[in-house]
């Protein structure tokens, strides 16, 4: 039973931590990256539909974003999703693709990315504490219960702090990572 607590606890702390990593893809780095793209929507025969329905996607290096529309009628409705998604790009088009240049960021544009990073961190550590929280209240009261014994109880709130400690530190690896990306220069 507390194996089942454990395994969940895991699975929650898991989910929390990939969506820390998409949450951070989104930061943009001065590198291109097309993670950057997600929140674009494309008005598209009536409704809004991801940009990667609409035309394919490219780096061909560290600083631009190439977007190739299947139609190329449909280049005014994506110029026009990429600055209602407010990414901070402008997109330049020459009548057959879309280009977004990727702009150097200043060192005080850095050192805000890092913050709204270690907020992201934050949050994610927040969520964190939330589940294994949940797992040790559930663990009270299988005891209180009488499902489980103290001692049960007591190894399995020893193991929900273990698979917590273990997710925070890899929170905090990602977080060092993306820190170090956004500072290079």
């Amino acid at each position: 039973m507390i194996a089942d607590v454990v395994k969940e606890l895991k699975e929650n702390q898991g989910k929390a931590v990939d969506a820390f990593k998409r949450e951070l893809s989104r930061i943009r780095t001065g590198r291109a990256n097309l993670a950057i793209l997600e929140p674009v929507r494309v008005e598209y025969y009536g409704s809004k539909v991801p940009l990667n329905q609409v035309a394919s996607l490219s780096v061909p290096d560290a600083r631009l974003i190439v977007i190739k529309p299947w139609e190329k009628s449909s280049i005014p409705e994506i110029e026009k999703a990429i600055n209602v998604a407010e990414i901070g790009l402008t997109p330049q088009n020459d009548g057959e693709v879309v280009r977004l240049p990727i702009p150097s960021l200043t060192e005080e544009r850095r050192k805000d990315l890092v913050k709204q990073s270690r907020r992201l961190a934050e949050n994610a550590k927040v969520s964190l504490r939330n589940h294994r929280r949940d797992s040790n209240d559930f663990l009270k009261e299988l005891e209180k219960n009488k499902d489980i014994s103290e001692d049960d109880k007591k190894r399995g709130l020893e193991q929900t702090q273990v698979a917590t400690d273990e997710s925070v530190s890899r929170i905090d690896e990602i977080l060092a990572e993306k820190e170090k990306e956004i500072m290079e220069v």
